[in-house]
């Protein structure tokens, strides 16, 4: 006597759980131009990787003498797979069954999902599409009763978000829990016109009078700016490649390293191109993305390695991973064409979330700095400049990663001395073009000189006269005379000496 039978029905429920919703729901996913579930899994796990948990969980109907007739599976999908050859847990919400509601999920599927990425020291990617909440009012109906609402599992996305890299890919509009564990992550992808982002959707919002397209309530040019989502991609595939570039810098979990790869670009490569990046011209900008493309490790095909995340959102300042002789590191960088490279509301809640990020996994941080201070003036103080600067300052002062800084250009005021935690060992170096004080000389000078100026016969030649002056008291190398920077640098040893410290770090 065998077991045959038994295996005949497991293949058979396995068949049924593989048709998802049923072949016109399925065809209504591909034909509002997304990938269903399963081919979701399939484009973003290395080939073969893919193990499934819980696959025959659902709801099967039965005939009068008991026997298997249909079954509708769960709406979450999820198992054990690989990325960049290393072990994570991979989840999918199917659409196709209910729209990705709750009340057609199984509460302990989700939870598991969880608990494995939390109890196993695994990144978790939650590929989401639909509400994931409580089900529609009409449930209600059906049910008799209402709830206290409650989010079981709850705890243990908070874990993992405490211990494990998370990601998430709003990849259909996204509503109410859905949306929460999209934003409950390290690194949340959104797709332009496919992906939309809200806490309730246009039929509720319009109750309250405001008739809006899925679109234009929550779409990625909404979320991709206000700091929502980290990334706005053109498709479901380019979201599958940034999830496995975020991942590839991480380690698996806070308690290991991230992995050292192998670099063919030499540590003390030294382009000549850093020696006239900066301009003379304090008010003259260049790119700051130049730089880092010069600095950071490339491949053999002159490709860098530098990984920005959160490009549309706090724009004043660049966040982003790079590899330094194939070590990860975490980069901060001003941006001099956006505000003047400023801190403002927004950019210094990125910085705070950043630095956050990469003291959690251990990542050493280099920081290019070109930081006017922050910025002024009534929309300043309106967004809470002061308040967003100081948290994003404290959390580099708490901040016990190795931290290296080039000073780029200039660092004024407060947000010029969040650099790094000057309490600690300075590691830092400065370009000859560094620039740098309690404020810049032109925004004070008239005001320190005010009755010098107005006494003079020609206050303008005066003014000139002042400016020579100061311009060689505020030379970086009086301030290295008296050991204020530690530093002056060619900048083309840029690369060179922040490669010895990626190694120091890594000790």
């Amino acid at each position: 006597m065998t077991w045959k039978a038994e295996l005949d029905e497991l293949a058979l429920r396995q068949k049924l759980a593989e048709k998802m919703g049923g072949e016109d729901k399925v065809a209504r996913q591909h034909g509002r131009g997304k990938l269903d579930a399963r081919q979701r899994i399939a484009g973003l796990v290395d080939e073969g990787s893919f193990r499934e948990i819980g696959k025959i969980a659902g709801r099967g109907s039965y005939d009068a003498d008991g026997e298997l007739k249909d079954f509708a599976p769960s709406n979450f999908i999820f198992g054990r797979a690989n990325i960049n050859g290393n072990p994570i847990v991979a989840t999918a919400d199917d659409f196709t069954v209910r729209g990705g509601a709750a009340d057609a999920a199984l509460h302990r599927k989700f939870q598991q999902a969880e608990k494995m990425a939390s109890e196993l020291g695994l990144p978790i990617i939650r590929m989401i599409d639909g509400t994931g909440g409580g089900g529609s009012v009409k449930m209600l109906e059906d049910m008799g009763f209402t709830y206290v609402p409650a989010v079981p599992g709850w705890d243990d996305v908070i874990t993992n978000q405490e211990n494990v890299p998370v990601v998430a890919l709003a990849l259909g509009p996204t509503a109410g829990l859905g949306a929460a564990r999209t934003v409950a992550s390290h690194y949340s992808i959104m797709v332009k016109g496919l992906s939309q982002i809200f806490a309730a959707g246009p039929a509720v919002a319009a109750a309250i009078g405001e008739n809006l397209t899925k679109e234009e309530l929550g779409g990625s040019d909404i979320h991709a700016r206000n700091g929502t989502v980290d990334e706005e991609v053109e498709s479901e595939a380019e979201a599958f490649l940034y999830a496995r570039k975020f991942l590839s810098y991480l380690p698996s979990n806070v308690r290991a390293k991230a992995q050292r790869i192998a670099c063919h670009d030499p540590s003390d490569r030294s382009d000549e191109a850093l020696l006239s990046i900066v301009p003379r011209e304090d008010k003259q900008v260049y790119s700051m993305r130049k730089i880092m493309h010069h600095v950071f490790d490339q491949d053999e095909n002159g490709r860098s390695s530098v990984f920005e995340m959160g490009r549309k959102w706090g724009r004043a300042s660049m966040t982003a991973f790079a590899r330094l002789n194939g070590h990860s590191v975490a980069v901060l960088a001003n941006d001099p064409s956006f505000l003047g490279g400023s801190w403002d509301a927004k950019t210094s809640e990125k910085v705070e979330r950043f630095v956050k990020l990469a003291n959690q996994f251990h990542l050493p941080i280099v920081h290019l700095v070109d930081n006017p201070g922050f910025m002024i003036g009534l929309e300043a103080e309106k967004t809470g400049t002061i308040r967003y600067g100081v948290n994003a300052m404290n959390a580099i002062y708490r901040s016990d990663v190795p931290w290296a800084s080039v000073i780029i250009r200039r660092a004024f005021g407060i947000a010029g001395s969040a650099m790094s935690n000057a309490e600690k060992f300075q590691y830092r170096f400065a370009w000859p073009s560094g620039d740098w004080g309690s404020l810049p000389i032109a925004g004070g000078l008239e005001v320190a000189y005010k009755s010098e100026l107005e006494s003079a016969d020609d206050p303008a030649a005066k003014l000139a006269e002042i400016k020579e002056r100061l311009e060689r008291v505020t030379s970086p190398f009086r301030s290295a005379e008296h050991f204020s920077v530690e530093d002056i640098i060619d900048p083309r040893d840029t690369r060179k000496l922040l490669c010895e410290f990626a190694d120091l770090a890594a000790l």
